[in-house]
């Protein structure tokens, strides 16, 4: 297999090929998501397939690698109101990545990009991400969602709802990526009952159907635009980082 030809994915590689991406300086991405409920309309699994859309697409022009996703994520807010929803504790994702973060060091990386998909995953991961810098000071770690990871980006995900859920974006998203997950007869619009309040709710406590926005405005077009922002988002964080040096005094 020449470089050209080579996988991204890291669990389509051989030990040799991993560890001659090693040694060649590339950064691993790891795409974390969520399997929770997503309204009627949308896949459980979209926030995990979003990461890991995007992921391999930036990889796959820069040449860094992608690991497996991580498809559970931490989405206590959604609670057992709904069927659907498998959360993890932050506690323990917070765990699970800093052992992933533990291996791609063993393996002879230095730089790890966490490439998360789900709004509460970030709490877990800052948490990890800490853990890790300290056990490992040679390791450099960036924590980045493919929904705010430009300001234009942010933007079109909070146009119809700053607590978004299942909405505009990502249904268009999923429009444009994979059809069959979405079920256009089942979408439902709502209002953001979050905006002005001092607190923050469970969801469950401010939607009756799942999710938050107008999906009803999606559509394929919009989302091929989005994807292509969060890809060339993503590309340009890699080709910075790869040559990215310490802080110099």
């Amino acid at each position: 297999m020449t470089n050209e030809q080579r996988s991204v994915r890291w669990d389509q590689l051989t030990l040799e090929e991993i560890g001659e991406a090693a040694k060649a300086g590339v950064i691993v991405v790891l795409p974390v998501g969520a399997t929770e409920q997503h309204g009627p309309h949308l896949a459980t699994g979209t926030d995990s397939y979003f990461a890991e859309s995007v992921a391999v697409a930036a990889a796959a022009e820069t040449g860094d690698l992608v690991l497996p996703t991580l498809a559970y994520g931490c989405s206590l807010g959604h609670t057992d109101h709904w069927p659907g929803t498998l959360s993890l504790d932050p506690e323990t994702m917070a765990r699970v990545v800093v052992e992933i973060g533990r291996w791609v060091y063993a393996s002879g990386f230095r730089k790890l990009i966490i490439l998360n998909g789900h709004a509460t995953n970030g709490p877990p991961c800052q948490s990890a991400i800490l853990k890790l810098r300290s056990d490992l000071p040679q390791i450099r770690l960036r924590f980045v969602s493919v929904f705010d990871i430009t300001a234009e980006v942010d933007g079109e995900y909070t146009k119809d709802a700053p607590d978004w859920h299942a909405n505009q974006a990502e249904t268009s998203l999923m429009l444009h990526l994979d059809r069959s997950q979405v079920r256009p007869d089942r979408i439902v619009d709502e209002e953001d009952r979050t905006v002005g309040r001092v607190f923050q709710y469970a969801v469950p406590v401010v939607s009756r159907s799942g999710a938050v926005g107008a999906p009803s405005a999606a559509d394929a077009a919009s989302g091929e635009r989005l994807f292509a922002m969060q890809k060339s988002a993503l590309v340009d964080l890699l080709q910075r980082g790869r040559t990215e040096q310490d802080p110099a005094f």
